[in-house]
């Protein structure tokens, strides 16, 4: 298995382009499925759930191709409705095709996720929301069957929690549904933005994208179009937090910076200097970080539970003592384990992590958790004495393209082996 091999102690300078966003180019893929014909996804990042899901795409009978981050996917040879359990498990995310097929075909089949029966579980607010739309979800065998005999209809959801994942599963499966459709407490992150924008421009009507109330009205066919995918803001934060542990100055390209307000306060009360500039932001680190009091994680516009990890790992060399309470997701601290055998002092209980800054780390064999405690790896060993060596990196490939190159090319010692 590959591993990253990082001599630590450099600080990082120069210039980096932040890739397309990960979680908005996966709804976006689904979302061509509602088109008929072909469709264009540009600034398509090169990572292992992107081409899971062009694999899911290739399974339903589309042809699709894959070249210098743009991807072109002709859906006019779909065929098939089911989404099979070897090619669901690749990717947590492949639920979000569930309310494309549904919306072109009016039928969809999905493996039942853990093979369990039909219970608390994230997808439960789904299965709630497309009930409501008219749809049938019967379990068999593990797997879990949809089916709208009488077509999507419009329908007013109320989501008991602000559900990404639901927000964008409800927006695929009403845009040719009929009737119109609200949903009350929808998510408002950017890649929900990203995904109306381009469901607009094949001509759906979705509106208020961006604030608690979305409202669809249904149209009778959509269709194709090319789309610029945005910039990734976690993606962007993990440099920032790279950079400020080392002690380093960069600016990013492509960066949006209305998508960083959270995270980029946090760095400003850590003593970074962060001008944004059109699609630059310039990034400057002190000498030595301030700890930050208490970070909360919340939804979107609050501070991204995906920074919060980053952030702990450069919080671990500042002066003083930094709390960080996760409210979004229960196991997020796996990975603080594996900063420990970096020297980092952090203390977790339940949802809260109190970190206590050193003066330095050491380097260590770790192993990824998961993708964005991966990433807080890398962070930490940039600034570690020693070579530091990270191990199980698929994890980190899932949600960064070429991270040892760019790395690399800010100055740091990173090598995949």
């Amino acid at each position: 298995m590959p591993k990253l091999l990082i001599n630590g102690g450099r600080s990082l300078q120069g210039q980096v382009t932040v890739q397309g966003a990960k979680n908005s180019a996966l709804p976006l893929l689904a979302a061509t499925v509602l088109c008929k014909g072909t469709s264009y996804i540009h600034n398509c990042p090169k990572l292992s759930d992107v081409y899971a899901s062009i694999n899911i795409l290739k399974y339903l009978g589309c042809k699709c191709t894959f070249v210098n981050n743009s991807v072109s996917v002709d859906t006019s040879t779909l065929v098939c409705r089911r989404i099979p359990d070897r090619l669901m498990l690749k990717m947590r995310s492949s639920v979000i095709f569930l309310g494309a097929i549904l919306g072109r075909c009016g039928n969809a089949v999905i493996s039942s996720p853990g093979g369990c029966e039909l219970g608390p579980r994230p997808i439960d607010l789904h299965i709630s929301a497309l009930r409501r739309m008219g749809v049938i979800v019967k379990e068999k065998h593990g797997f879990i069957e949809f089916d709208a005999p009488n077509g999507l209809m419009g329908a007013e959801i109320n989501l008991s929690f602000a559900s990404v994942g639901a927000t964008e599963n409800i927006i695929l499966a009403a845009v040719t549904a009929s009737g119109t459709t609200v949903i009350h407490n929808a998510a408002k992150e950017p890649e929900i933005c990203d995904l109306a924008d381009f469901l607009n421009s094949c001509g759906a009507r979705v509106n208020g994208v961006g604030s608690d109330t979305i409202t669809i009205y249904g149209v009778n066919k959509l269709k194709c179009t090319s789309h610029t995918v945005i910039s990734d803001r976690i993606v962007a934060a993990t440099y920032m937090a790279a950079t400020a542990i080392t002690g380093g100055e960069i600016v990013l390209n492509d960066a949006i910076a209305s998508h960083l307000t959270a995270v980029n306060s946090v760095f400003e009360e850590a003593g970074c200097i962060v001008k944004c500039i059109g699609k630059k932001i310039h990034f400057k680190a002190p000498k030595r970080l301030s700890s930050v009091p208490k970070i909360r994680t919340t939804i979107h516009p609050g501070f991204p539970t995906d920074a919060g990890p980053l952030i702990l790992a450069m919080l671990t060399l500042s002066c003083g003592t930094s709390i960080i309470i996760e409210n979004i997701f229960e196991n997020r601290f796996r990975y603080v384990d594996e900063l420990k055998r970096l020297g980092a002092n952090i203390k977790v209980e339940g949802r809260v992590a109190v970190v206590e800054g050193v003066r330095s780390l050491s380097s260590a064999s770790c192993k990824c958790t998961d993708l964005r405690g991966g990433a807080a790896l890398v962070i930490a060993g940039l600034a570690a004495n020693g070579t530091t060596i990270i191990d199980d990196i698929y994890h980190i490939k899932r949600g960064y393209e070429k991270i040892d190159y760019n790395l690399s090319l800010l100055g740091a010692d990173v090598k995949e082996i």
